[in-house]
């Protein structure tokens, strides 16, 4: 359903990035059907101490690596900024080996003057999601898409000034778990996501 949402739109120099692991199926059916590179955007959650699935921020890779701290929630487990910081090393280690495994060697997608289209499996905080976009947005891509088959309806209204356009077909209003919306939501595996990369349409490398 989403990538036929995304086909409609016919975007001019599309590339679409997947959050992994768990976008990577989904960013991979968009990227087939409209033969645009899939590339990866390594973003890790900092979780709550003792309550790892509720994040208080999100850290993603690069030169200068991005910290995202939701603060009501940093602010009611009794965490700081120095804290968040500190909690953020052992993810962005996690993030160094899985770029290694996924990627295989291979160059990200050069971004400027292409529109950017940036995919997980659903938002449920979007403390992830905000950190990648903001990473996306220092690469100068001409245009930012965020597309994700389900989302809780106060995140993405949290999300839509990060971004040019949203594509959503699932926004309940009732909203309990990312995996409350799927058939079928088995844990994509690390062999999962290296295989799709592989396939992944020509130019991913680029």
């Amino acid at each position: 359903m989403l990538a036929d949402l995304v086909a409609r739109r016919s975007f001019e120099r599309p590339v679409v990035i997947a959050l992994p692991r768990g976008g990577v199926p989904v960013a991979a059916e968009i990227a087939k059907r409209i033969g645009a590179p899939l590339d990866l955007i390594m973003v890790r959650k900092i979780g709550v101490p003792g309550h790892r699935e509720l994040a208080m921020g999100a850290v993603v890779d690069g030169d200068r690596p991005e910290i995202v701290v939701n603060d009501e929630i940093a602010r009611h487990a009794g965490f700081d900024r120095r804290d968040i910081e500190r909690l953020a090393d052992p993810e962005l280690e996690t993030i160094a080996k899985r770029r290694t495994t996924y990627l295989q060697g291979r160059k990200h997608v050069a971004l400027e003057g292409r529109t950017a289209i940036v995919v997980d499996d659903g938002i449920a905080t979007g403390a992830t999601m905000r950190a990648a976009l903001r990473a996306i947005a220092g690469k100068n891509p001409a245009r930012i898409v965020l597309a994700v088959p389900v989302a809780a309806p106060d995140s993405l209204a949290l999300l839509r000034p990060e971004v040019d356009e949203v594509i959503c077909p699932t926004q309940p209003a009732f909203f309990d778990a990312v995996g409350a919306f799927y058939a079928h939501f088995a844990q994509t595996t690390d062999e999962e996501v290296v295989r799709l990369m592989a396939a992944a349409p020509p130019g991913a490398s680029a």
